[in-house]
């Protein structure tokens, strides 16, 4: 069976190309086209929520303390 010509292949996308070794060998292709494309527009200069999306325990927020100091001092 002949691919198209106007079709993308996966070795054609640089991302893919320099990452290679992590797709796997049997991956079909991308993805077929949708009629409906969905996106996040991201707007320039605005800053990202810096909020967590759930409360933590406190016991879980302690730990977490814990590995982001030693995080930051390796």
């Amino acid at each position: 069976m002949e691919k198209k010509t106007n079709e993308k292949r996966l070795e054609d996308i640089p991302l893919v190309k320099e990452f290679l070794e992590v797709f796997p060998e049997d991956l079909l292709g991308l993805p077929p086209i949708r009629q409906v494309e969905f996106q996040i527009d991201l707007i320039p200069g605005m800053a990202l929520v810096a909020q967590a999306p759930y409360r933590l325990a406190p016991s879980e927020m302690h730990e977490l303390s814990n590995q982001q100091q030693e995080l930051a001092d390796r």
